[in-house]
């Protein structure tokens, strides 16, 4: 049995130190997302953020096909870290239970 909690508790570290890096990973990407408006007839781009629980719109005017990949990348990744970040945290929650002897192994 002391085998397989020594592996658990790897586990858990490997665990906990992946969710520390999806962190990171999170906070490099830019803030919010570019969104395309078109107001009569013509098209304006926005970038939309939330701060203190609200929703922002800050207006962009003219951007360039280089910055709206970034922006796309960017909610892409986001979209990617988020569901990774996800699984690991249900992930070292069901390990931190299994050290604890509440689940059946």
């Amino acid at each position: 049995m002391g085998v397989i909690k020594g592996i658990l508790k790897e586990e858990l570290e490997n665990s906990i130190r992946m969710k520390s890096n999806y962190e990171k990973e999170l906070l490099k990407l830019p803030k919010g997302s570019l969104i395309k408006k078109k107001i009569k007839g013509h098209e304006y781009f926005y970038l939309v953020f939330r701060e203190n629980g609200k929703v922002k719109f800050i207006y962009k005017g003219k951007v360039s096909g280089k910055e709206i990949k970034k922006y796309k990348e960017a909610k892409e990744y986001r979209a990617k870290y988020r569901k990774l970040l996800s699984q690991i945290k249900k992930q070292i929650k069901f390990l931190r239970s299994a050290l604890r002897g509440k689940e059946s192994i």
